[in-house]
């Protein structure tokens, strides 16, 4: 028997709504070959040993640089933690600022593995007040001053979301930022898709970006360039960074995923991250319309996102319902369900991924999807 080699595992005569992956094509093999061969031959033995703690230097520059260019502010170098991405990054985070047994708020709904990290933490998961915009700045508000000390952080993914793909609106997120200061909760940002957006000039500037202190943003290029690099950073306080460098896995190993991290930081330099990002745009750009016009009759009202990977409908049926009879026409999805952290939430929403297929299948799933419904 073989040993599989990556995560997806194709269902044959199935046509998989589920997978949140990228379009193998648009993963740079080629591109990423060149930018690791080139970080080889210029740093040479640097590229290959223990990295600094934080991040190698050449990185973290390009990050600072490059986040001043396209959010609220730049970061300086003491901010910046490269991480092995955004879901180590979460689980590194968490292990600092959650105790088990503590409180975590979180979006509703919000993206489905980190509730999963997080309750690896032993922490209560907690769904903040929102609505179909996102969190509701007013009820956070009380719900903070009613539990104390008991919540460790806040976490949500306000930018072109999973599963969503919504963007929390500028107004609540100055509201968010000044909610959580007020009540000395820290907020955890995961940023994972600011740089997937297909209109351009609609991508707020981060929480981060807005706040003085209190805010620590999770970033990651397995969207942009790809997951098996497994390389990410985050954002946050200088004094909260140095905590993470000092911690004994970081010690004992050096910075995070080093060799790759360097050959990332030629890839953005050289220009290509730049050239790469514009070709995907214009592929999930294209597929997110295809999807879009081809599930509406499940439903006529549902809001197109800006960016990411995601639709999420609201159906006419409980999503547990018309899951079995999709599979049996051969196309399948995610239930609303697993974006909640109590039950009972989502029953009737579907979020459907339209990254990792072309149109033809996107359109041909979303045909048998409305088959399904109809024969239901």
């Amino acid at each position: 028997m073989s040993l599989p080699t990556i995560q997806y595992v194709a269902r044959p005569g199935i046509i998989d709504l589920g997978w949140g992956h990228p379009e193998p094509s648009c993963l740079p093999v080629e591109a990423w070959a060149v930018a690791t061969e080139a970080a080889l031959r210029k740093y040479g033995w640097q590229s290959m040993t223990y990295g600094y703690a934080n991040g190698p230097a050449p990185l973290v520059e390009w990050l600072a640089e490059r986040l001043g260019r396209i959010d609220g502010r730049a970061p300086v170098p003491p901010e910046i933690f490269v991480t092995a991405g955004a879901s180590q990054a979460l689980e590194l985070v968490s292990g600092v600022l959650a105790a088990p047994g503590s409180a975590v708020v979180v979006d509703v709904p919000t993206y489905h593995i980190a509730l999963r990290i997080l309750r690896d933490r032993g922490v209560e998961l907690l769904p903040a007040p929102a609505d179909e915009q996102g969190i509701d700045p007013e009820g956070l508000a009380e719900l903070l001053q009613r539990l104390g000390s008991r919540v460790s952080f806040v976490y949500l993914v306000p930018t072109h979301a999973n599963p969503t793909g919504r963007s929390l609106p500028e107004a609540r997120r100055r509201q968010l930022v000044s909610v959580a200061a007020r009540a000395s909760v820290p907020i955890v940002e995961d940023d994972t898709y600011r740089e997937l957006s297909f209109v351009e000039g609609t991508t707020p500037d981060s929480l981060w970006s807005r706040a003085e202190d209190g805010v620590v943003r999770l970033g990651s290029f397995s969207k942009t360039v790809g997951p098996g690099l497994r390389l990410g950073w985050l954002t946050g306080p200088p004094a909260f960074v140095e905590r993470l460098a000092a911690r004994g896995f970081v010690d004992s190993g050096g910075g995070v995923n080093h060799t790759t991290a360097m050959a990332m930081a030629e890839f953005g330099a050289s220009g290509e991250y730049d050239r790469h990002l514009r070709a995907i745009r214009d592929v999930y750009g294209h597929r997110r319309d295809v999807l879009a016009g081809a599930v509406r009759p499940l439903d006529p009202a549902f809001a197109v996102p800006d960016g990411g990977w995601f639709l999420w409908l609201t159906l006419p049926v409980p999503a547990a319902a018309l899951l079995p009879e999709a599979e049996r026409l051969g196309v399948s999805f995610l239930p609303g369900s697993h974006f909640y952290a109590t039950p009972g939430g989502g029953e009737r929403r579907a979020r459907l991924a339209f990254s990792m297929l072309d149109g033809e299948l996107l359109e041909e799933g979303a045909r048998r999807l409305v088959e399904a419904l109809a024969s239901l």
